[in-house]
């Protein structure tokens, strides 16, 4: 690795720490530059914007989501299963690594057309994931077919990719409201007065929210 290459990282490593820590509003360039331990002016050497700068960390988020959509979904085979354990993954994620996923899905940094030396762009991180979860909706509604199990008339289903859609925003819904603590207060498991709005739900929560989202947007069924 050469030293500019270490630097650069450096400043990513500095921004994943104070988003992990403090949230998207620490994010300032003369932040992240103190938090690296360089000149608040070594951040423009490397990356031409402070969005540049900012894809680079939300990159970070995606890679690491990544890692734990494979390890949630190893061993599982079915399609419906592969859903579960993503949809769980991911409400996880959100509730544990608030900073990072509000970071990873401002809209500015996922749809910027700009291109820059050292700027990723997020969209080749968040197109893959929902093609993926596209593609196991369709691959569900085959096998569904296949063993002649009654569901909707099939003009009324939509593409795989609108209900990966809905899907996906059901899923953020859960995050957000969780977070805000409207869930909690919804069903009765409201966190104590004087306590921290959101938090995460054990695993049961968990698990039960997903699947009420999978039927309601796949119909009822097993793993």
């Amino acid at each position: 690795m050469t030293q500019e290459t270490s630097l650069r990282e450096r400043l990513v490593d500095a921004g994943v720490e104070l988003v992990m820590t403090s949230g998207t509003a620490s994010l300032g360039l003369r932040e992240i530059a103190r938090q690296a331990g360089v000149s608040h002016g070594a951040p423009r050497r490397y990356f031409p914007t402070h969005q540049a700068l900012l894809s680079a960390i939300a990159r970070r988020g995606f890679a690491d989501l990544q890692a734990r959509f494979a390890a949630a979904t190893a061993g599982t085979t079915s399609p419906r299963g592969r859903l579960q354990a993503l949809g769980r993954a991911y409400l996880g994620y959100a509730l544990e690594h608030r900073g990072m996923f509000e970071l990873m899905f401002r809209h500015e940094l996922l749809t910027s057309e700009q291109e820059e030396p050292g700027r990723p762009r997020l969209r080749e991180s968040t197109l893959p994931l929902f093609a993926h979860m596209a593609g196991l909706i369709a691959t569900h509604r085959a096998e569904q077919a296949a063993t002649d199990r009654p569901g909707a008339p099939e003009d009324s289903v939509p593409p795989a990719s609108v209900t990966a859609a809905a899907l996906w925003s059901n899923l953020h819904g859960i995050a957000q409201l969780w977070a805000w603590g409207s869930l909690q207060l919804v069903l009765g498991s409201a966190p104590p007065a004087g306590g921290p709005a959101g938090g995460t739900p054990d695993g049961d929560q968990l698990d039960r929210l997903v699947a009420a989202a999978l039927d309601a947007h796949l119909g009822r069924g097993g793993a």
